[in-house]
């Protein structure tokens, strides 16, 4: 099946309980810019180092959507995952560092910031499930 907006995204099962964190960020104005953010973020050219170092810090899963400039991220971590414990240590990882500032170019933010200085976490406000 292909995965489009309209057919929907599949979500992976996991074999425990996770919890979810929701973020969003807002891009440049700029089409050529976000056709090369995208273009970055393909399985081709994202860093291996950075999905690595994902993962290492306990990440099982992270999803981003688009809408024209804005940006919205689904993290999927176990029910024992310390957001601020995983960031700190994510942002010492190899070329972290190195990616944030590659990344910044494209993002409404100041360059230097790590990660979990450019992406706002949301709050939830409805869910459907008991």
């Amino acid at each position: 099946m292909h995965e489009t907006p309209q057919t929907g995204y599949r979500v992976k099962e996991y074999r425990q309980p996770v919890k979810r964190y929701c973020q969003t960020l807002e891009l440049r104005d700029n089409p050529e810019l976000i056709k090369e953010y995208r273009r970055r973020h393909s399985r081709e050219h994202a860093w291996r180092e950075i999905l690595d170092g994902i993962r290492q810090v306990g990440i099982l899963e992270m999803e981003l959507y688009i809408l024209g400039t804005r940006l919205f991220m689904i993290v999927d971590t176990p029910l024992d995952f310390d957001w601020d414990t995983a960031m700190a240590r994510l942002a010492t990882l190899p070329r972290q560092a190195e990616w944030e500032d590659y990344m910044a170019e494209f993002q409404l933010v100041k360059q230097g910031l790590s990660s979990a200085e450019k992406w706002q976490l949301m709050e939830r406000m409805f869910y459907l499930y008991e």
